[in-house]
């Protein structure tokens, strides 16, 4: 069943508590085991760039890995529902190590090979971000502080946003030592973090299984299509504000300056993410959502025009602020909706929209900046900002018709009744 918890009950609640309930180790391993994942892209890039002297093939394999993450990563999530979340996870390290192993050997072979090797390494990515705030959701259940979810979700995603502008630097300075380098680090980010990571951390599975004639919950498929559709848009954001902010740094002959300006990106919105844990209890997740992706929308506008008014810089730096909230609220919701058996699924579909949304975004502001430069690839980012909030807008009115679409309290039992009699043909 879903989980009927509030969105923030009783007092503000300080970032304190959640030291006590998941002890000091958690945080420093935790942001490090998800930084094989912000190096991932980059790191590939760079070597097969470097052993093929070919931009192109480079970009595409690295697409290719992009890909295979948004697949591979529901597939951890089914069998961590299935299985257990600190075999799957120490698996998963294993293999993730295994597959980079492989492209590191494959790029001193054919281009087939490190194709392979680099779709194997998205294919195998660990899930540390979905998966820790399913860990984070059961944690608070099991000790009955339901209260601590909010600032969970609301820690999770500035160490998110942290973890893609430390990880891309610490990749470059380990690019200018050797092209290797990168790669190599990423593996040893595996093995001391993100497997330990698993194995001290990772909730062994404490519901039953299903057998014999029983079947995994309900997973409300709808509504789980409208967050991941929703997040496919922030990941197309977060590729058109990469592309333009590139563009920019271009055009003003400082190539370089691109990993320092989309850096005030992932800072101002790490600061927004982690200040979201002190919204009031009435703000409910409906109100967030639609509140949220409006001010996203604004967020992109002030983007688009700031930056011919004023400077690129700084209006990256304003906009910054109006991510977070909007992804927190994306994370909320899901958990919500996901009965507890199915919830590693759904926040792995949900999470499989971001590097979709992010390769399409940037293939979109890249054809529009080869003819308009740098408007042309903010224009991407602010229509898609636009079409969230549609999206938001059309949520809420469906659920205030049929109550079933964005959920604040109702049960996932609910979900399935409305479903079954909506569609009885799909029962078993």
């Amino acid at each position: 069943m879903a989980r009927p918890l509030d969105v923030s009950d009783g007092d503000i609640v300080s970032y304190r508590s959640l030291l006590r309930v998941a002890g000091v180790g958690f945080f420093p391993l935790g942001f490090l085991a998800r930084l094989p994942y912000a190096t991932s892209a980059l790191s590939t890039l760079i070597l097969l760039q470097a052993s093929t002297d070919s931009y192109a093939f480079a970009g595409l394999a690295s697409a290719a890995q992009s890909i295979a993450i948004a697949i591979g990563g529901p597939l951890v999530g089914a069998l961590t529902d299935r299985y257990d979340h600190r075999t799957v996870g120490v698996v998963a390290a294993i293999a993730n190590f295994t597959a980079w192993a492989a492209l590191l050997t494959a790029s001193y072979g054919d281009r087939a090979s490190m194709f392979a090797a680099s779709a194997l390494v998205g294919l195998t990515q660990p899930q540390v971000g979905p998966l820790v705030r399913v860990h984070w959701s059961r944690l608070v259940q099991s000790r009955n502080e339901h209260h601590l979810l909010s600032p969970a979700l609301s820690y999770e995603a500035s160490a998110d946003e942290l973890s893609f502008v430390a990880g891309p630097a610490f990749v470059g300075l380990l690019a200018s030592l050797s092209p290797l380098a990168p790669a190599v680090a990423t593996m040893a980010l595996l093995a001391a973090s993100t497997l330990p990571f698993a194995l001290i951390y990772a909730h062994r599975t404490t519901h039953q299984q299903p057998s014999g004639q029983q079947e995994m919950p309900y997973l409300p498929r709808r509504p789980l299509a409208v967050m991941f559709l929703a997040m496919v848009a922030m990941g197309a954001i977060f590729g058109a504000v990469q592309t333009a902010v590139t563009v920019y740094a271009n055009t003003i002959d400082k190539p370089g300056a691109s990993g320092l300006i989309y850096a005030e990106f992932g800072i101002g919105s790490a600061l927004a993410g982690a200040a979201c844990a002190w919204l009031p209890q009435r703000f409910s997740l409906r109100a967030r959502y639609v509140s949220f992706a409006a001010i996203l929308c604004a967020g992109m506008l002030v983007l688009f025009i700031g930056a011919q008014l004023v400077s690129v810089p700084a209006a990256v730096a304003v906009a910054s602020f109006t991510v977070a909230p909007y992804m927190i609220c994306l994370y909320a919701l899901t958990e919500r909706l996901a009965p507890a058996e199915r919830a590693a699924v759904a926040m792995t579909i949900l999470c499989a929209g971001g590097p979709l949304g992010t390769a399409a975004g940037q293939a979109f502001a890249g054809s529009l900046a080869d003819t308009h430069g740098v408007d042309g690839a903010l224009l991407v980012a602010t229509i898609v900002a636009a079409g969230a909030l549609v999206l938001a807008l059309s949520a809420f009115l469906a659920d205030r018709q049929r109550n079933i679409w964005i959920i604040d309290t109702a049960s996932a039992k609910h979900w399935m009744v409305q479903e079954l009699s909506e569609h009885p043909q799909n029962t078993h």
